[in-house]
């Protein structure tokens, strides 16, 4: 059995990760080198977050709570020195909204072995 923390390993992370890259690199132009330095992933990595090549399971761009959380997290990735507390929290703080709106239940279902009939544990308070 695979914990929702686990899938959002896979999932909910990376989806967040190539927003932070597409923004830094569109809206702060950034290179992808230089976004590989501030999210501690290889450039190789950035150039598919870019591509939506990777970090496109969950599609995160058009929901503004996301967007919110995203455009909080930029200028603490950006500080010197970064604040990683509040950076992991603002991470956390995404998964939990991507967690209750359901978007991470078919891909947690998927890699329930056994099957978890009727779950609604994302949704539970």
């Amino acid at each position: 059995m695979l914990t929702p923390c686990e899938v959002a390993v896979k999932t909910v992370s990376p989806a967040v990760r190539a927003l932070l890259a597409q923004t830094l690199i569109e809206k702060h132009g950034m290179t992808e080198i230089k976004v590989a330095q501030v999210l501690g992933v290889t450039q190789s990595a950035v150039s598919k977050y870019n591509k939506r090549a990777r970090g496109s399971t969950i599609p995160i761009h058009d929901i503004p709570e996301i967007q919110a959380i995203t455009n909080q997290m930029i200028p603490l990735l950006l500080s010197n020195p970064v604040p990683h507390t509040e950076v992991m929290k603002l991470f956390c703080q995404a998964c939990t909204i991507i967690r209750s709106k359901g978007l991470m239940c078919a891909l947690c279902q998927q890699n329930q072995k056994p099957k978890i009939e009727g779950c609604a544990f994302c949704n539970d308070p």
